[in-house]
């Protein structure tokens, strides 16, 4: 029988073991401190030790020496949405957005039915107008054409724009559902929820409407796909709550391409 002490320096066993051991819990503390908060872009996570005081929980204000807010790597839209937003404009807001329309005849149509693969605006609901025209005049949003646009108007400006395009009546085949022409593919009227999808119409109408969501039916295809595109790579970031660039992320190239044909479909 040996004499050799089991908790002893001398024994290999217990050397390898505790030393392998402490390899792992520095290698792991290495892994979930400091790599992995680092990989992040938000400021809070720049340098070792705010990434470390990060991935420990430790409240912001301790991580800097003045209590002033982060500057966010990207402007994201600061439009709070609700059912009530809009919901009370009268007849004179209606008429002096008309006016203002004249400049947005060129590509949304001279009725808000759109002939250059820009949105169809006619009958959009108003808060969902007011977000997009607040967003690119914010940087949430950005267009070569429509941020310039958007720039010099002011908050009454957008309401009254918004308050005309949503008077305008939508043609009866946009109000008629697209499945009278094809059929809803899968992506449309299910969703694929094993990939974390909801279903279009569970947010677009068709099943359900969700607040600041647009109607999509007769939306040119190559603007639908487009939208599409720009939310799953992030060049556009406006979505509250990165809904939509969490779902189009997860959209194959073909569901993105069903989902724009499939909502062309209903264009007069």
């Amino acid at each position: 029988m040996s004499d050799e002490r089991l908790f002893s320096l001398r024994n290999r066993w217990f050397t390898v073991t505790v030393g392998g051991t402490l390899a792992l819990a520095a290698f792991s503390a290495a892994v979930g401190f400091i790599w992995l908060p680092s990989a992040q872009s938000d400021q809070p996570f720049q340098g070792i030790w705010n990434a470390i005081c990060s991935a420990a929980g430790v409240p912001q204000q301790w991580l800097r020496a003045s209590s002033a807010t982060p500057v966010p790597l990207m402007q994201t839209s600061a439009v709070a949405m609700t059912p009530q937003l809009l919901a009370d404009s009268g007849s004179t807001s209606i008429g002096r957005g008309a006016t203002l329309s004249l400049r947005c005849t060129m590509c949304h149509g001279v009725r808000g039915i759109s002939d250059a693969n820009s949105p169809n605006l006619a009958g959009q609901y108003a808060s969902v107008v007011y977000k997009q025209l607040a967003d690119f005049q914010s940087g949430a949003r950005r267009n070569a054409v429509m941020s310039p646009m958007a720039l010099n108007l002011s908050d009454q400006d957008m309401r009254d724009l918004s308050a005309y395009y949503a008077y305008l009546p939508r043609p009866e085949a946009l109000r008629a559902s697209a499945s009278s022409s094809m059929p809803a593919p899968d992506i449309v009227s299910h969703g694929a929820p094993m990939r974390n999808i909801a279903s279009c119409a569970s947010c677009h109408g068709g099943i359900d409407h969700k607040a600041g969501s647009p109607w999509l039916e007769g939306m040119p295809a190559a603007y639908t796909r487009g939208q599409l595109q720009a939310f799953a790579n992030g060049t556009r970031h406006n979505d509250i709550s990165e809904q939509m660039r969490n779902v189009a992320r997860n959209m194959t190239p073909d569901e993105i391409d069903a989902a724009a044909t499939y909502y062309a479909g209903a264009q007069p």
